[in-house]
């Protein structure tokens, strides 16, 4: 991308989004339109429709989602599923129509099955069956990727899928109904402390293993990806038998018993830890193969501690 192309960032008051800001205006890319819901509501096909016809972007990043945790997931199914598919399937086929150059389209490794083997590399996608908790936020992603090939495929369009793996990052959601693990139990030990609360209890036995990336790394990979010279580009686009779909990960993997007792310690909270065996676990283990990313010589760089440090520091001095 030229410093002066015209980029659209969709979604980017969200976590994900926000940080993509942050990376590009980093870097000198100030041409850059961002557009509220109010001010652009993307389930709108009609308004997504005259603001590509109006700004005719030439590069989109897609981090605009309804996104939420294993209770938001579980209980807002509805929500979860209409929101997305209208929101990405208004996006993808206006940048196809407008000439976009290149599309990146951000999701989640929850699209792949609930028991692919480990680590779970691009391919495993659509063989088998999905984690019921969060299965219509998943679907919705998956039709996404199918889009984004299919236009590849039909138009000869340069849309490509990145799916990172647990994320977290300033910006992000601490509600407790509705966030991710690593935000909810970040504010549940800050509440705790605060009160003096003798414990914190924990959802699920605390077994399950995840892979957690600072949303600043999930930022330059996505940047890296969209600058990758044509023939590197072509390659992941057409990549089999995985075309335009890449895995963005940190392989930073701990049980989420771990990441109770490194974010107690981020927090400072020294009551007890409590763990509710009779709410659901979700997938057993999610470690994403990332090795194709890694190939093209991109790396993680900030280490969870670190990171921990880094959000918690936001949650005090936004809270």
């Amino acid at each position: 991308m030229e410093k002066n192309s015209k980029i659209f960032v969709a979604g980017h008051g969200g976590m994900v989004g926000s940080a993509l800001v942050r990376k590009l205006r980093g870097e000198g890319y100030d041409n850059l339109i961002l557009k509220t819901s109010t001010e652009l509501d993307l389930r709108n096909q009609v308004a997504v429709s005259e603001f590509f016809v109006n700004e005719r972007p030439d590069y989109v990043f897609l981090a605009a989602a309804r996104v939420g945790g294993i209770i938001a997931n579980s209980t807002r199914k509805g929500e979860f599923i209409y929101d997305n598919l209208m929101i990405q399937t208004n996006v993808i086929h206006n940048a196809y129509t407008s000439g976009v150059k290149r599309l990146l389209f951000l999701g989640s490794t929850c699209i792949y099955p609930k028991y692919a083997p480990q680590p779970i590399k691009e391919e495993y996608l659509l063989t088998g069956a999905l984690e019921p908790t969060n299965d219509a936020y998943a679907i919705a992603k998956i039709a996404g990727i199918a889009q984004c090939r299919s236009y590849n495929q039909q138009y000869g369009t340069r849309f490509m899928s990145a799916m990172p793996n647990n994320l977290y990052g300033p910006n992000d959601n601490f509600d407790l109904t509705n966030s991710h693990v690593l935000p909810a139990l970040m504010r549940k030990f800050h509440e705790a402390k605060v009160t003096g609360a003798p414990s914190v209890t924990i959802w699920g036995s605390g077994s399950p293993l995840r892979e957690f990336m600072h949303v600043d790394d999930l930022a330059s990979a996505s940047l890296f990806l969209m600058n990758q010279n044509d023939e590197i580009y072509s390659s992941l686009l057409t990549y089999e038998p995985a075309p335009a779909l890449i895995n963005v990960g940190s392989g930073q993997e701990v049980s989420i018993a771990e990441l109770a007792g490194m974010v107690k310690r981020t927090v400072g909270f020294e009551g007890e830890l409590v763990f509710d065996t009779s709410k659901p676990d979700g997938t057993p283990r999610k470690l994403a193969d990332s090795s194709r990313l890694n190939s093209l010589g991109w790396q993680h760089r900030i280490d969870l501690e670190e990171g921990l440090d880094d959000v918690y520091r936001w949650f005090l001095e936004t809270a």
